[in-house]
């Protein structure tokens, strides 16, 4: 069965790092709820406009926080863990990183509720977890998920996928403290080139530009020209950036500073 026949049958579906900007996945999604009558836990830090339709919940979390998102997730919905995994939930402050990650303990009880009548369910796994410094964990914590709990998993990346399903080493490491993300932020999108970056007015407020200026994005290693557009769907510090170039190349999420290009 391939990947969007799974979404097809489900009736529970969480999404996880994936902003769900491909049209087939999307789709696959929306018909899913509404043919199987399935509920959809969208679970990402910037919210999807076109996703609003059709998810039951958003659980919106920190940028670089997937790694104590899938701890929530192992903590929720996995069952009968072997004695290391349930040790390891055990000792988890689950109040302190569910505050670092923003996403509620009380939203993941909510989720878990609602699944509960559920008879296929599907997490799916995008590729903001890629080349998150804290991948290795992230890896280990999704295959315990995948052991234990009664969840599909479709990952979107083939890569990350073969690390999940090859992964026979249980021994999970403590949740790292969340790396701070403050000022302005880009979300890299890897799809067909524009020559916008999409922002929030706030995010434009404190980048002191306006609307439609030709600005530089500039990170520590990279520096590039795109054309700023406000998009009154965003909310937040995190623009998005829509490029098939080959840059910020690392985790999907960069700080960068703006600057007006002066006429």
């Amino acid at each position: 069965m391939n990947k969007i026949e799974q979404i097809l049958k489900s009736d529970f579906i969480i999404s996880i790092a994936t902003f769900l900007e491909d049209e087939k996945l999307k789709d696959s999604i929306e018909k899913a709820v509404k043919n199987n009558g399935a509920k959809f836990v969208y679970m990402h830090p910037i919210d999807n406009v076109v996703l609003k339709s059709f998810y039951s919940q958003l659980i919106k979390y920190e940028v670089g926080s997937e790694e104590a998102i899938s701890a929530l997730l192992l903590n929720s919905f996995a069952s009968n863990c072997d004695e290391n995994s349930k040790n390891y939930l055990d000792d988890l402050d689950l109040g302190y990183i569910s505050a670092e990650s923003s996403a509620g303990e009380e939203e993941f009880e909510e989720a878990f509720e609602n699944s509960l009548n559920s008879k296929i369910k599907t997490l799916i796994i995008g590729d903001d977890l890629v080349n998150h410094e804290r991948v290795e964990n992230i890896v280990k914590l999704l295959a315990i998920f995948k052991k234990y709990s009664d969840f599909n998993l479709v990952v979107l990346n083939e890569e990350l996928e073969k690390k999940i399903d090859s992964c026979t080493n249980f021994d999970l490491e403590e949740i790292k403290d969340l790396k701070s993300f403050n000022g302005t932020l880009v979300y890299k999108l890897t799809e067909k080139n524009s020559d916008e970056l999409l922002v929030s007015q706030t995010f434009a407020n404190i980048a002191k530009v306006s609307n439609t200026n030709e600005v530089f994005i500039i990170s520590k290693d990279e520096k590039i020209k795109k054309i700023l557009k406000i998009d009154e769907n965003l909310h937040g510090t995190i623009a998005i950036l829509k490029t098939d170039e080959d840059i910020f190349s690392s985790y999907k999420y960069k700080q960068v500073k703006i600057e007006k290009v002066e006429a």
